[in-house]
């Protein structure tokens, strides 16, 4: 793409996350990517709680994102920034909550992007044996995915992060266990030491560029995209709207312009199973 053509763009990461953010961004916009050096992204908040995130993913990623260009100097740049829980609507599983973004300062660009991703090993538990430990270490995938150990969910003050050898495992363990009848285990979710959580960063990243490749029909600048979406399919037996998405409707952040499209997953009834008149 022209308008991104040679130009150099900072990636805001400590944990590796150009791995999948660099060679897409390369070969679809044609930018030079770089990680700044010595940029702490923990400042704005840890996973394990010594340094609280103040502000929510979103705008947290933005700040990232600024901070990097300007130690810098460089007016392209992008960062990621994720949160674990409950899904929103799936209330009993777990979810990877990704959100990157694209700011250009040279055109007045910010191009956002989410990822809400149930695939994920995110799991947190107090145990009490060794053998306790076994078993859950086992069930998130470890040691290609790295787990951390601390005394309690709140105290920070003694913390083994990216733990991926059951030597270190065992070693650690007695080390806090000694001190204490119950210890903390849980999910390393940085994103080189979780496989799992690289893989949505990097599912998401696709999306971005998909995004950033979407021009305004009117001004044709890049990242014309979804800003809300619709319900109201028509149920297949009584016709009656459902919650499901009917359309989404497109925006220019340039120009304003905007467009709706209509049935973006590709059927223009709902299953009566979805219907709150014919399931209630």
């Amino acid at each position: 793409m022209e308008i991104f053509k040679d130009r150099k763009l900072v990636i805001a990461t400590k944990h590796k996350k150009e791995s999948v953010i660099a060679p897409l961004l390369e070969k679809n916009l044609g930018v030079k990517c770089f990680v700044p050096d010595d940029f702490d992204t923990d400042v704005l908040g840890t996973f394990t709680g010594e340094i609280e995130r103040k502000e929510g993913a979103l705008t947290t990623a933005r700040k990232k994102c600024l901070l990097a260009m300007e130690k810098t100097n460089c007016d392209l740049g992008i960062a990621s920034e994720g949160s674990f829980g409950p899904h929103p609507t799936i209330f009993i599983a777990h979810a990877d909550d990704e959100f990157l973004i694209f700011i250009d300062k040279k055109n007045n660009l910010e191009i956002i992007v989410r990822e809400l991703s149930l695939d994920t090993n995110f799991n947190a538990a107090t145990i009490n044996s060794f053998q306790n430990l076994v078993d859950l270490v086992k069930n998130v995938g470890f040691p290609e995915h790295a787990v951390i150990l601390k005394i309690t969910e709140k105290e920070v003050t003694y913390v083994v992060k990216g733990i991926q050898s059951w030597e270190l495992l065992e070693e650690s363990y007695n080390k806090l266990s000694a001190n204490s009848s119950q210890v903390v285990a849980e999910t390393d979710m940085r994103a080189m030491y979780n496989p799992t959580r690289m893989k949505v960063i990097e599912k998401a990243a696709k999306k971005l560029v998909e995004k950033i490749k979407s021009f305004c029909p009117q001004c044709n600048t890049p990242g014309f995209g979804v800003v809300k979406t619709k319900p109201g399919l028509l149920c297949k037996w009584c016709g009656s709207p459902t919650n499901s998405i009917k359309s989404h409707l497109y925006q220019c952040q340039k120009c304003q312009f905007e467009l709706e499209k209509m049935f973006p997953n590709e059927k223009k009834t709902e299953d009566p199973m979805y219907c709150d008149n014919c399931n209630p």
